[in-house]
């Protein structure tokens, strides 16, 4: 095992945290190196950005430039697309979003489609429309509309949807989040963001797709960290790649999260190397008065 092959994929919600330095970026590193220096340590990253503006082509030929063949950007689809009535209205911005990501070939895989709440079963229609002009791209779909979290006969649909047309369903795990009692700011804003939807790892293709949302306090994820470990680990032993993506409230501890995850798969994959270090230049030890 090797980071330019990976049997998974791991990685943050965004690269461009200014306090990541000072944990993982080089205390003088500048914000357009940010990008670069994400891909030497992790090979995967969710493409939230997307969701909420899209980038210039100058921008996506940058991003183009300084990530690595390997890697993988699961762009999302823009709000205007995905969150803005009926997706077959959509269509024709959905393919200028493709075009305007083309110079990143194969790295942009799956797309990802998150759905609003408010998209009900009654419309699966036209994800079914939208996914079959799509004919031919890796997809992942996100949903939050509680109906298909029973269990029962939309959950049923949806899945034999997905399944049948070669999309995946992508997992998003809050329960860290929500078993947080905090006054904290980011954490709250993080509980009113983010769906209280039960976890559904549904493993529809050959990459499953993880969104894991924690806990502020690193250690209290331990428990949950420790179950997705095991069933990423029997996702890969069965041939499959997995994408897994680790928020924190604010994101600011987002890189030690995922470190803590892949130390645990580590353990349960012998031969899995380690995630790489970015020299940091040499630490100013701070002495205090004797």
């Amino acid at each position: 095992m090797n980071v330019a092959n990976p049997p998974y994929f791991i990685g943050c919600p965004s690269w461009s945290e200014n306090a990541w330095r000072q944990s993982l970026y080089p205390p003088d590193a500048r914000a357009p190196e940010f990008l670069e220096l994400y891909a030497q340590v992790f090979n995967a990253v969710e493409g939230n950005t997307t969701f909420y503006a899209r980038p210039t082509v100058a921008t996506v030929q940058r991003w183009a430039q300084v990530l690595p063949e390997h890697f993988r950007f699961t762009a999302k689809f823009p709000g205007d697309i995905s969150h803005a009535g009926d997706l077959r209205e959509h269509l024709a911005a959905a393919e200028d979003f493709l075009k305007l990501l083309a110079p990143l070939g194969a790295r942009v895989q799956p797309l990802w489609l998150q759905l609003p709440a408010s998209f009900t079963p009654n419309r699966l229609g036209e994800l079914a429309a939208f996914i079959a002009a799509l004919e031919g791209r890796a997809l992942a779909v996100e949903v939050r509309n509680m109906a298909f979290f029973n269990k029962g006969e939309h959950e049923r649909t949806l899945n034999r949807l997905l399944l049948d047309r070669g999309v995946e369903r992508i997992c998003l795990d809050s329960r860290p989040l929500f078993s947080c009692i905090s006054s904290d700011p980011a954490v709250l804003h993080a509980q009113s963001k983010k769906p209280k939807i039960p976890p559904r790892p549904a493993a529809l293709t050959q990459f499953p797709q993880v969104r894991f949302i924690g806990h502020p306090e690193l250690e209290a994820n331990d428990s949950f960290l420790d179950q997705w470990a095991q069933k990423v680990a029997g996702w890969i032993e069965e041939g499959r790649t997995p994408c897994v993506f680790l928020h924190t409230p604010d994101n600011i501890q987002a890189p030690e999260l995922a470190r803590r995850f892949h130390q645990r798969l580590m353990a349960l994959l012998p031969g899995l190397p380690g995630l790489p270090e970015l020299d940091r230049g040499p630490q100013v030890e701070q002495l205090g008065l004797l």
